[in-house]
């Protein structure tokens, strides 16, 4: 039985340019790029709170580059 590889995922940093709806989140990224970010279950059940403006960093899968997760929130 073969087990299968998971994706390595690509860790970047951005800055939030927007708060959408759902805790979604329009996130530019240092090379001018934007995606959508939705926040991570670790940030979620701690009750932190995004705001346009901050630094995060984002994990994004090579097989959607369009779409990703925020994983850390920079002060």
């Amino acid at each position: 039985m073969t087990q299968k590889k998971e994706p390595k995922m690509i860790r970047v940093l951005g800055t939030v340019a927007e708060k959408l709806p759902d805790a979604v989140f329009k996130v530019e990224l240092e090379n001018g790029h934007e995606l959508l970010a939705h926040v991570c279950g670790k940030i979620r059940m701690r009750y932190i709170r995004i705001m346009p403006g901050d630094r995060v960093t984002v994990e994004i899968t090579p097989y959607d580059l369009t779409r990703g997760r925020i994983v850390w929130l920079h002060k």
